[in-house]
C-alpha cells in the first residue's frame, strides 16, 4: 500500500524549509550554512536516467554563470551517496548532489507526490525547483519541470535576484 505524505506547500516569500543533506562529496549542507548566498535547490527522481541526466548535464554547463551570480546548485533526490557518485563521475558533473534516502528535505519542499505510469499509481519525486534567496527567503518555484531550457530560465531568475 501506497502512503500519501501531505506536505505544506512552499510559497514564494515564505521562509524555505531548513534541510540537511549529505552531499557526494562527503560533506554535509544545511540551509543556514548558506546564508548570504542564493541556493538553487533543484528535486529530480533518479540517478542515471535520460532526464535527470539531461538536467544535471544544463546546470553543470551553466554552473560557472551561476557562480559568477553567487548561487549555489544542489540536485537532490533519493540515490545513495554512491549512486551520485557514480553518477557525477559518468558525466563529469559540477553541480552538488544532496542524498535524501530518509526522505525529509524531499517530503519538507512537498516534491514527494504520487505519479501514474500506465494507470499504475505510486510515490516518487515531482521534477521540481525551488530558488533561494541569500535571506532564506523563497523566491521562485517551479513545479512539474520540463528540463529543456529550465537551467537557462533558473539562470535568469538567479540574475534577477541582483
Amino acid at each position: 500500500m501506497t502512503t500519501t505524505i501531505e506536505a505544506a506547500a512552499v510559497e514564494v516569500g515564505a521562509p524555505a524549509p531548513n534541510f540537511s543533506l549529505a552531499l557526494d562529496d562527503g560533506r554535509t549542507v544545511n540551509l543556514a550554512d548558506l546564508k548570504g548566498k542564493a541556493v538553487v535547490l533543484y528535486f529530480y527522481p533518479k540517478d542515471d536516467t535520460s532526464g535527470c541526466t539531461s538536467e544535471a548535464k544544463a546546470f553543470s554547463e551553466l554552473k560557472a554563470e551561476f557562480d559568477a551570480a553567487g548561487a549555489v546548485i544542489i540536485g537532490v533526490s533519493k540515490d545513495s551517496i554512491a549512486s551520485h557518485q557514480k553518477f557525477r563521475a559518468k558525466y563529469d558533473l559540477t553541480v552538488e548532489l544532496g542524498a535524501d534516502p530518509e526522505l525529509e528535505t524531499i517530503q519538507a519542499y512537498g516534491v514527494w507526490v504520487e505519479k501514474n505510469m500506465y494507470g499504475r499509481k505510486y510515490m516518487g519525486i515531482e521534477r521540481a525547483t525551488f530558488l533561494i534567496d541569500s535571506e532564506g527567503v523563497v523566491r521562485q518555484v517551479w513545479r512539474k519541470v520540463k528540463v529543456n531550457g529550465h537551467a537557462t530560465a533558473v539562470l535568469k531568475a538567479v540574475k534577477a535576484l541582483g
